[in-house]
């Protein structure tokens, strides 16, 4: 379908609301959110991952990623240690909060319907990203995800399958992690000179690994003009001594292109 153009007004209206909506779920909602942390780090690893913290970007002016780099320092603090017990789940804005200026977040790059611009916070989705990324590595549940609706930048060394991560906005697309099993799990995030670091560690040590991969990946042209990318994410589950279990469906992704897909090489 073709991309929505929403008036400034009609969209300040839907923000209004959805925000409203989210906190009155928060307020009497009967799920039990994760807020405790713990210094000491729990003994096991289950999954780390890190990202780079400065990408050169196209149309993407620099300062916005050194502000970026301001806004994730702020936003892992709120989130670092976190503990996630049996039955809890891990709400990503409702431990980080609303980013404001009088908290010291500063403008940072956002994408607004697959154009780059500013704004306060800016550049806090490269942690939802990183978490949703890790939590498919373990026995932890996404019970809430967005996917990103426009394909903004190729592929240039990507590492990942398309559609990966995990789009946010304050605070109604958010990112929910329920913890279903009977371990508990902790939440381990930190920045260090070059690179946004993240780890998922428990009390007790792995029984699995996962592998993601995707399916029906495919670029196709929109009857409105441009181009539509889409695929299926799966998830291999194997023992620890690499003995394939099963594969789970994971998520699908649609995303419209804001690039040319057929760049030449180079």
């Amino acid at each position: 379908m073709k991309p929505i153009a929403r008036g400034r007004w009609r969209l300040a209206a839907g923000i209004v609301y959805y925000r409203g909506k989210r906190r009155i779920q928060w307020l009497v909602g009967r799920t039990r959110f994760a807020r405790e942390k713990k210094s000491e780090l729990l003994s096991h690893v289950h999954f780390s991952h890190q990202t780079i913290l400065l990408r050169r970007l196209q149309n993407v002016e620099m300062w916005m990623q050194h502000n970026k780099v301001i806004n994730l320092r702020l936003a892992t603090a709120r989130l670092d240690k976190v503990m996630l017990r049996p039955g809890e789940t891990f709400s990503y804005w409702k431990l980080i909060g609303k980013p404001t200026k009088g908290k010291g977040y500063v403008e940072g790059m956002l994408l607004s319907h697959g154009r780059v611009t500013a704004g306060i916070g800016g550049g806090l989705c490269q942690l939802s990203n990183l978490l949703y990324w890790m939590t498919l590595h373990t026995p932890l549940t996404v019970t809430e995800r967005h996917r990103h609706s426009y394909d903004v930048f190729p592929d240039a060394n990507r590492t990942q399958p398309f559609g990966s991560g995990a789009t946010c906005f304050y605070n109604y697309l958010d990112l929910q992690i329920e913890n279903r099993t009977k371990q508990t799990f902790q939440l381990h995030v930190y920045l260090t000179d070059t690179h946004l670091v993240g780890e998922w560690r428990s009390d007790m040590p792995p029984t699995r690994t996962y592998e993601i991969i995707e399916k029906e990946h495919a670029i196709t042209p929109s009857i409105w003009g441009g181009y539509e990318r889409s695929n299926q994410l799966y998830r291999n589950v194997y023992a620890q001594d690499g003995t394939w279990l099963e594969q789970e469906w994971l998520t699908e992704n649609r995303a419209y292109m804001m690039y040319e897909p057929l760049l030449p090489k180079g």
